[in-house]
C-alpha cells in the first residue's frame, strides 16, 4: 500500500521472547554461565527466543532461523478491523499510544497516512495485526485477548510515566480454545489472509497489539547481484509469560527453535545455524538483559521513543565485507532507495576494519564470521549489542560482538 519506498515490500515481525516453564531463581540466575563465542561467559537466561527455519526451497533466505513473521496483507488494513477494536478506536492509536518521534524523522512504515492510501486503520496498528497473524500463520502461538477480557487491556496513556518502577505484567496466552479448533483456523488463515478476520470475529477475541513494542525498522540491503528480494520490515518484540505450545507448517516453516539469546549466538558462531544480520544484531541487544521481567520492561519504558529506518549499505574489499548502518563514518550522505544501487567497493579492507570516530558496522570474512563494530551512541533511548568486555556492565556504549 505504500509507494513511499516502492522497491521494498512491506513486512511485520516479531521477537518473541517467552519464560521457560521452571523458571530459575535469582541466585542461579548470577551463578549459571552459557558459553558464546567471542562473548565471556553469560549470566543464565531466564527465557528463550522463537527462531523459526525457513525452508531451503524459500525464495528469500533459504534454511535462515528468522523471527516470525512475514508480508503485510491488504485484510490487515481492512475496515472490518475498526468493529473488532470498536472500544479503542477512540484511544490513540488503538491505546498502544503516540510515538514521540517527529513525524519527519519517523520512517515511512510508520510515518505513511493510511488514510490517504484508502485505509482506516492507523499503520501502528495493521503492522502489528500482521505480525500477529504471521506468527500464529507460521508458528501456531495465538497472540490473542478473548473479547470478555478487554477491560483488562493495559492501554497507553498521556499520563504514563515510564520513568516509574512499575513492572508491566507479562503477556499470557489465553487457553480459552482448544488446539482442534486453533488448527482449524490457522489453516484457513494461511489459505487466506482475510480469514483472520473472520477468526477473531468468530472466536471474539482481538489481536493482542497492545503486547507488540515498536523495536525497530531494517530494510533489506541491496544484493551484491541486485536480485535479491526486499522488504521493509517492522520490527517488534513481544514478552510472554512461559513458553507457549508451538508448531511450525510445514511449507514456509521446516522447523521451530526456542533457545536463549546466547545459545543462539552460539549455535551461528559454531556454524550450527545461520540467521540474518538483523537477528544477530537484535539477539546481542537482547543480551543486556538476563531477567525478561527487565527485557520487558525496557521494552514497554522505549515503546514510544520510536526507531530508525536502517537500510544497510554493502561494502566489498579484497578480503572481508562489511553492512554499514546509520551513523558510521562510510554510511553515504544520500542513501539510494531506489533500489538500482547500494553496493560499493573499497580497494583497502583496513578502512573497514580499522577504529574511526564514528563506527556501525557488521564486518566479515563468510557468512558465520561477522562482527559488529560499533561506538556511536544509538538514537530513541535503545541499546548497543553487547560484547563479551560489556557482558555484565551495560554502561558502556562501545559494541564489538
Amino acid at each position: 500500500m505504500n509507494t513511499a519506498l516502492k522497491h521494498w515490500r512491506e513486512a511485520a515481525t516479531v521477537i518473541l521472547a517467552a519464560g521457560l516453564r521452571h523458571t530459575p531463581s535469582a541466585d542461579s540466575l548470577k551463578a549459571g554461565l552459557e558459553k558464546v563465542t567471542n562473548v565471556a561467559h553469560k549470566p543464565a537466561f531466564d527465557y528463550q527466543v522463537l527462531l523459526l527455519k525457513r525452508s531451503g526451497h524459500s525464495g528469500f533466505m533459504p534454511n535462515a532461523y528468522v523471527f516470525p513473521g512475514g508480508l503485510v496483507d491488504s485484510s490487515d488494513f481492512s475496515s472490518e478491523w475498526q468493529e473488532i477494536f470498536k472500544a479503542f478506536t477512540k484511544a490513540p492509536n488503538y491505546g498502544i499510544g503516540v510515538v514521540k518521534q517527529p513525524p519527519s524523522t519517523r520512517p515511512p512504515i510508520f510515518a505513511t497516512d493510511r488514510a490517504q492510501l484508502g485505509s482506516p486503520i492507523p499503520g501502528d496498528v495493521a503492522f502489528r495485526i500482521c505480525a500477529v497473524r504471521e506468527t500464529f500463520e507460521e508458528s501456531g502461538v495465538l497472540l490473542a485477548v478473548p473479547k470478555q477480557e478487554e477491560s483488562g487491556i493495559r492501554v497507553h496513556t498521556d499520563d504514563d510515566d515510564y520513568s516509574s518502577d512499575t513492572q508491566p505484567t507479562l503477556t499470557r496466552l489465553s487457553g480459552l480454545w482448544n488446539k482442534d479448533v486453533l488448527a482449524k483456523w490457522r489453516s484457513r488463515v494461511i489459505g487466506n489472509s482475510a480469514n483472520f478476520i473472520k477468526m477473531c470475529r468468530e472466536l471474539q477475541c482481538l489481536p493482542n497489539i497492545w503486547a507488540l513494542h515498536e523495536w525497530g525498522n531494517w530494510l533489506t540491503p541491496i544484493g551484491v547481484d541486485g536480485k535479491q528480494r526486499r522488504y521493509d520490515t517492522a520490527f517488534y518484540i513481544c514478552c510472554l509469560h512461559e513458553t507457549p505450545y508451538t508448531l511450525h507448517d510445514e511449507k514456509e516453516i521446516v522447523h521451530f527453535k526456542w533457545s536463549t539469546p546466547s545459545e543462539v549466538l552460539h549455535s551461528y558462531k559454531s556454524k550450527e545455524i545461520w540467521i540474518a544480520p538483523p537477528q544477530y544484531y537484535d539477539l546481542g541487544r537482547m543480551c543486556h538483559f538476563p531477567a525478561l521481567r527487565d527485557l520487558h520492561r525496557f521494552a514497554w519504558q522505549r515503546s514510544l521513543e520510536g526507531c530508525e529506518q536502517w537500510l544497510p549499505v554493502h561494502l566489498v574489499s579484497p578480503d572481508c565485507f562489511a553492512s554499514v548502518l546509520p551513523g558510521d563514518a562510510l554510511y553515504p550522505a544520500k542513501v539510494d532507495t531506489s533500489g538500482k544501487s547500494g553496493v560499493l567497493k573499497i580497494e583497502k579492507s583496513l578502512e573497514l576494519r580499522q577504529d574511526s570516530a564514528n563506527m556501525h558496522r557488521l564486518v566479515g570474512q563468510d557468512p558465520y564470521s561477522i562482527s559488529i563494530h560499533m561506538n556511536i551512541r544509538p538514537k530513541y533511548n535503545h541499546l548497543p549489542p553487547l560484547c563479551g568486555e560489556d557482558v555484565g556492565s551495560a554502561s558502556k556504549n562501545s559494541s564489538k560482538l
